[in-house]
């Protein structure tokens, strides 16, 4: 069935797009991905979110040029072997179905960039995912964490961890080792108290929402705040940035000064000690 149909009753519509970029819309009904799907081997990208899926057939692993795939919203108990078999692989969506781990299998996936499984039932960190070396974004929130393994800077590639809606009553230490991440959500959990966290040199934004905190976090000054008093806390930040900012402006026009008939030379060479940039570039 081509781009622009309409499903039947009972039927939901899943898309494909092949090495054209001409995307494709097929019906699934009764839990079944028609046949016909699994013999486009050429298809780089698979959406099957939302379809009532209870299990995908092994044919899945002849895609071998898939790089994108959609499961989410579906009733999988496991991850399908399948899956595991697609090494070019590199966007993952397992968000909403009955997961409670990953396979070891899991750790073949090496081109894996994206992975987003939150809505699950993991209450362990899946070791699986310290073997990934391109991951960059993971989304893990609303399963049921309360630790993090103390191998975690092992995923040196990880930009973005998204953690809320779990189950930690601290924060795990181990993030104050992951100097590279960029974004970390931990809304909606149970910590009471943040540790310094200024020396997170790459971090961007921080959101702690929905924790029983009484003050935000202390970050560095490049970083964004989501939560209670976050706002406030960025208002004052700003202030005092703008404040030392002016400060140097009037110390440096002090430095700029025109320097007096008696104290300068007599020849009017260098009437000001400084003018602009560096002593080197004057």
């Amino acid at each position: 069935m081509g781009s622009g149909g309409s499903a039947g009753r009972g039927a939901r519509l899943v898309a494909a797009e092949g090495p054209d970029g001409v995307e494709q819309r097929l019906e699934v009904r009764g839990r079944q991905v028609p046949d016909e799907l699994w013999a486009q081997q050429g298809l780089r990208k698979l959406y099957l979110s939302d379809a009532g899926l209870r299990e995908v057939p092994d044919e899945l692993a002849e895609l071998q040029h898939l790089r994108t795939l959609a499961l989410d919203g579906n009733e999988l108990m496991e991850v399908p072997e399948a899956v595991c078999d697609l090494p070019r692989l590199a966007h993952l969506y397992l968000g909403r179905n009955g997961l409670q781990g990953l396979p070891p299998s899991f750790a073949q996936l090496q081109s894996l960039r994206c992975l987003w499984i939150e809505g699950n039932f993991l209450a362990h960190f899946p070791r699986a995912l310290l073997q990934l070396p391109e991951l960059r974004s993971l989304q893990l929130g609303d399963n049921r964490l309360c630790r993090l393994p103390a191998a975690l800077p092992r995923m040196a590639g990880l930009r973005g961890l998204w953690l809320y809606g779990n189950r930690f009553q601290e924060f795990p230490p181990v993030l104050l080792r992951m100097d590279h991440i960029r974004v970390l959500d931990l809304d909606r959990n149970r910590i009471a108290s943040f540790p310094d966290l200024t020396g997170l040199a790459s971090l961007r934004l921080l959101s702690y929402d929905h924790n029983p905190v009484r003050q935000p976090p202390c970050v560095g000054d490049e970083v964004q705040l989501v939560g209670d008093g976050a706002q406030e806390f960025m208002e004052a930040r700003q202030e005092r940035l703008q404040s030392l900012q002016c400060q140097e402006e009037e110390e440096e026009g002090t430095e700029a000064a025109p320097v007096s008939p008696e104290d300068g030379p007599e020849d009017g060479e260098g009437e000001f000690a400084v003018l602009t940039g560096s002593p080197e570039e004057t």
